[in-house]
């Protein structure tokens, strides 16, 4: 167990880091395709994404096509425990309308055989109500 847990926490750190250069397709090859997002509570975005494809197509792609190419997102921590990898991250950018994107997020991932299967997302849902579109479902 510990080295699967060595492993799921090597995999998001890399993951990060390829984010943090601005490559942000490090999180979408990762992911399995039964890939599920989930943003819990009751806001515009809550809800859960199923599959690789709904994820990228549905709700990355549109989300990203909001953000100018200088947003980045860095790991400020990554904690492992079994297949549970807990990233919180600190995203920075500025929306392609000119409004500043400083936002902050608790990220919960499920790695199973080395893949992303699961994420539940939590962040600063104010400021995405504030300066996003929300994705059509």
């Amino acid at each position: 167990m510990e080295n699967m847990q060595k492993a799921n926490r090597a995999l998001l750190t890399r993951i990060f880091e390829r984010m943090a250069q601005g490559d942000m397709r490090a999180l979408s090859e990762a992911m399995a395709q039964d890939f599920r997002w989930i943003f819990p509570g009751s806001w515009s975005w809550a809800g859960t994404w199923e599959s690789r494809e709904a994820v990228v197509h549905g709700l990355l792609r549109p989300l990203m096509s909001q953000l100018d190419h200088t947003y980045r997102m860095s790991a400020d921590f990554v904690l492992a425990d079994g297949d549970r990898v807990v990233v919180q991250a600190t995203g920075n950018g500025t929306t392609t309308a000119g409004q500043a994107y400083p936002q902050k997020y608790c990220f919960v991932f499920r790695v199973t055989e080395g893949k992303l299967t699961e994420v539940i997302e939590h962040c600063d849902t104010a400021l995405v109500e504030r300066v996003l579109t929300p994705p059509t479902r």
